[in-house]
């Protein structure tokens, strides 16, 4: 999600509390929310409601930008998260309404296309990987969701470069083997 310099501006001036610059941000950056959401959820409906809860987030939390890294690179991990959280949410929805009907199923092949279908499961692994070992999730949502590059990912977490690459190693081996066989794993 690179972001133009004027955004970059719109950011840090947001963060010293101008409110003017907080509604021309959240403008601009609503549409990569979106598609970046987009990626992360496979339907349309659930990708819009990420988005809100993204720009939400932004605008309750750009206090907390501090300019150290860039704008783009902060809002990556708050969209990350929103979506995830937006997943796990809608997920114990539907457990609790099929708690009423039919048991919980997978989607399934023939109504939902291949790659929405990878999505769900690859977030089933990625929310048992952060149930389990949380400080790789945390690696790799920046790595592999956020696209950020291996240095970002260790001046995010503040950890030594070689660390930030065994926790990507590490969770990328955990996704796969929670993926398994019907991934050619």
């Amino acid at each position: 999600m690179a972001l133009d310099e004027t955004t970059e501006d719109l950011a840090r001036s947001a963060a010293q509390g101008d409110h003017r610059a907080l509604g021309e941000l959240l403008k601009r950056i609503e549409p990569a929310v979106l598609r970046h959401c987009g990626r992360i959820l496979p339907f349309r409906q659930d990708a819009e409601e990420a988005c809100q809860d993204t720009l939400l987030a932004v605008a309750r939390n750009i206090a907390r930008f501090e300019g150290r890294a860039r704008f783009s690179t902060w809002l990556h991990i708050v969209t990350a998260n929103c979506a995830r959280t937006t997943y796990r949410s809608l997920k114990r929805r539907a457990a609790e309404q099929s708690s009423d009907e039919l048991p919980l199923q997978k989607p399934d092949v023939a109504r939902v296309s291949v790659i929405a279908g990878s999505r769900l499961d690859l977030l089933d692994a990625m929310e048992a990987l952060e149930a389990e070992k949380p400080e790789l999730a945390q690696a790799l949502v920046l790595r592999d969701i956020c696209q950020l590059d291996y240095n970002e990912v260790a001046e995010q977490l503040r950890i030594p470069l070689g660390t930030a690459k065994s926790r990507i190693h590490q969770a990328r081996k955990y996704v796969q083997g929670a993926l398994g066989d019907a991934y050619g794993f």
